[in-house]
């Protein structure tokens, strides 16, 4: 009654009652933020790594011969993009060779900045300007002392931290492995082509698509509130109840 099987890695803390409680805590700040005269707009931001080599793992081909796909000889270095989403679309997006840091942040976050205001005067007439809360995971160069300090300097934003393992919790996630398989569909052999396909990865993806995936955050809202654990997409197998596994499917 007993087979070999893949482990899955759980950390111990993901449903401490420590997480479960920062969870509560995050939910009710959005509520918070709602609930206030002043419109606020909700952006999340984070990095995402490419790499050449990187390639989808299953493929269809006829039965008896191999599905094949042609990748560089060599790794090569890996690329960084930085974007900004929320229910209006991709508002910014960077990439960069090698990993991101703080002074990239604060380079993006600057870029983000003008964006938004050009595109809120231009609605200045139409709405008020809101609170810009930009979210972002716990990633230490997003908590550094100058990522602090601009945002007490910039008063039109406050950033809101995701808490801990709670990657369902940040919409951007989603975009991110959609944005991905755009790119590498695109089969970009050199480094330049890579950042082509980027770019035109990003205009694949609209609105909506932003939408739903915020959309799709929110739905776990009660049952962070409720405090109940919460098993991420790749740990579905651990459930322990199935009728619940399908409950939550649909």
């Amino acid at each position: 009654m007993i087979r070999m099987k893949q482990i899955y890695r759980v950390p111990f803390e993901r449903n401490s009652p420590r997480v479960k409680e920062l969870r509560a805590q995050y939910v009710q700040t959005i509520f918070d933020l709602e609930s206030l005269d002043r419109p606020h707009e909700l952006i999340f931001v984070d990095e995402a790594g490419f790499n050449l080599t990187k390639r989808r793992r299953r493929g269809r081909n006829v039965i008896g011969q191999r599905a094949i796909v042609e990748v560089p000889g060599q790794r090569g270095g890996n690329v960084t993009i930085c974007a900004a989403i929320s229910n209006h679309g991709v508002l910014h997006h960077h990439v960069t060779l090698g990993p991101y840091n703080t002074q990239h942040l604060l380079r993006f976050l600057a870029n983000l900045r003008d964006i938004l205001f050009e595109q809120q005067g231009q609605e200045l007439n139409e709405n008020p300007i809101p609170t810009n809360v930009i979210v972002l995971d716990n990633v230490s160069f997003h908590r550094a002392a100058q990522v602090r300090e601009w945002f007490n300097i910039n008063g039109q934003f406050m950033t809101l931290y995701l808490p801990p393992y709670s990657p369902f919790l940040n919409a951007i996630e989603e975009f991110f492995s959609s944005w991905r398989w755009k790119v590498y569909d695109r089969q970009p052999y050199t480094r330049v082509n890579l950042l082509q396909a980027m770019e035109l990865a990003c205009g694949d993806i609209g609105e909506e698509s932003c939408q739903g995936w915020i959309r799709h955050t929110r739905g776990f809202f009660p049952r962070c509130l409720r405090r109940e654990n919460i098993a991420c997409d790749v740990d579905e197998v651990l459930w322990p109840d199935p009728a619940q596994r399908q409950e939550e499917a649909h």
